[in-house]
C-alpha cells in the first residue's frame, strides 16, 4: 500500500493545526505509519504459512488459523490508520471552501475580502477541527476496543487449541514468533494511545481558549461600557446646578387656587 500520497495530502494539515495537531500528527507517520511499512509487514508477512497444527487432516490448519485470526493484524491497522487520518481532510475541504468563497467574494466587490484568513479556526472552522478531533480520538478508542475484543487482550499466545470440524480431536496449533508480534501488538497500542491522548489535549486547548477568548470579550465590553457612562456624566452635572441657580423651588402639590386663599388670609389678617 503506497502510504505517500495520503501523507502529502495531509502534510498540508499542519499549516491549520495547533501545536498538539502538529505533534499528533508527527507521531501518526513516524511511530505508526512507518513501523507499520517498514517493520510491522514483514513481521506478520509468513503468518499464515507458518501457523502449523499437530494434525495431517486437510483443511484443519485453515480453519483453526481462521478461527484464531478472525482479521489479520496488517489489516486491521491498515483500516485503523485510514479512518484515523481521513478526519484531517475535514479541516482541509472546509479551508479550501473558505477560500474559493473568499476568491468569488473578491471578484464581485471589486477586491475586498470576506475572510481576512481563510485559515483561521473561527466560525464553523472551529466547530469543524473539534469535530474531527473528535472522530480521531473516537476511531482510535473504537479499533482499540475491537482489537481487544477480537484476540481477548493484546497478548500473543505462543500455543492455541482447536477443535473444530473437520479436525479429527483437540489439536495444538503454533504460530510463528508469538514474542516478537506481542511487542508490534503492544507498541501499536500504546501508540495509539498516545495519540488518543494528544487528541484530548488539543480539544481541552481549544475550547479553554475559546472560553478565555469569550470571557475577554466580555470584560472589555462592560469596560467600554463603564468608560461611556462615565464620559457622559459630567456633560449633565453643570446643567442640573445651573438650574438649580436660576430657579425658584416651589411645592409641586400647590395649586393655584390655594395659593390665591393664601394671599387673600394674609391681607385679612394684615387689615385686622
Amino acid at each position: 500500500m503506497n502510504w505517500s500520497g495520503l501523507e502529502a495530502l495531509l502534510s498540508g494539515v499542519n499549516k491549520y493545526s495547533t501545536v498538539f495537531g502538529r505533534v499528533w500528527l508527527s507521531m501518526v507517520f513516524v511511530f505508526r505509519v512507518m513501523v507499520f511499512v517498514v517493520a510491522a509487514q514483514r513481521v506478520w508477512g509468513d503468518e499464515s504459512k507458518d501457523f502449523v497444527c499437530n494434525t495431517a487432516q486437510p483443511g484443519c490448519n485453515n480453519v483453526c488459523y481462521d478461527h484464531i485470526f478472525p482479521i489479520s493484524h496488517i489489516r486491521l491497522w491498515a483500516l485503523q490508520l485510514i479512518f484515523v487520518t481521513c478526519p484531517s481532510l475535514m479541516v482541509v475541504g472546509h479551508v479550501k471552501y473558505r477560500e474559493q468563497k473568499d476568491m468569488k467574494y473578491t471578484t464581485s466587490h471589486k477586491g475586498a475580502h470576506l475572510y481576512a484568513n481563510p485559515g483561521k479556526k473561527r466560525g464553523g472552522l472551529w466547530w469543524t477541527y473539534l469535530a474531527s478531533l473528535i472522530f480521531k480520538a473516537s476511531f482510535d478508542a473504537a479499533f482499540l476496543y475491537i482489537l481487544y475484543h477480537i484476540y481477548e487482550g493484546y497478548d500473543m499466545p505462543r500455543l492455541s487449541k482447536c477443535s473444530l470440524e473437520p479436525c479429527p480431536n483437540t489439536v495444538d496449533c503454533y504460530i510463528s514468533r508469538p514474542t516478537e508480534k506481542k511487542i508490534f501488538t503492544l507498541f501499536m497500542v500504546v501508540t495509539s494511545a498516545a495519540c488518543i491522548f494528544m487528541c484530548i489535549c488539543e480539544m481541552i486547548y481549544l475550547i479553554c481558549k475559546r472560553i478565555q477568548k469569550l470571557i475577554k470579550r466580555k470584560i472589555e465590553a462592560d469596560r467600554r461600557m463603564f468608560v461611556e457612562s462615565h464620559e457622559m456624566a459630567p456633560l449633565s452635572a453643570p446643567r442640573t446646578e445651573f438650574r438649580s441657580k436660576n430657579s425658584v423651588r416651589m411645592d409641586p402639590t400647590v395649586s393655584i387656587q390655594n395659593l390665591t386663599n393664601i394671599k387673600a388670609e394674609k391681607a385679612t389678617s394684615s387689615k385686622k
